[in-house]
């Protein structure tokens, strides 16, 4: 049964965009594409964490090394994604994440 809009989630705690959301999320938001996370690992000396695919963006958090960086979407040398479905959620230059083996 639809009830009508609901409200947003915090962009920077669940990782939906207008385009694209985890696949945790199927069945709760409405979106075109949802993306199974493809796990990668913060490499040595950490990353930070932005609100915007770039270099200067506000910083969210800093990810230490070795956290598991769920990938949704990369973008040029950025990748979106999320430490989890609670978040937070944000950018991370590609080249601060390795794969997972």
């Amino acid at each position: 049964m639809l009830d009508g809009p609901i409200e947003r989630p915090d962009p920077r705690t669940s990782p939906i965009r207008g385009d694209l959301a985890h696949i945790g999320l199927a069945g709760i938001y409405f979106v075109p594409h949802f993306a199974v996370p493809q796990p990668r690992a913060v490499m040595p000396g950490g990353a930070p964490l932005r609100a915007d695919p770039k270099d200067d963006a506000e910083e969210l958090c800093v990810l230490m090394e070795g956290d598991s960086f769920e990938v949704l979407d990369i973008t040029g040398n950025w990748a979106w994604g999320c430490l989890g479905l609670e978040g937070p959620v944000g950018y991370i230059a590609i080249d601060r994440l390795e794969v997972m083996g």
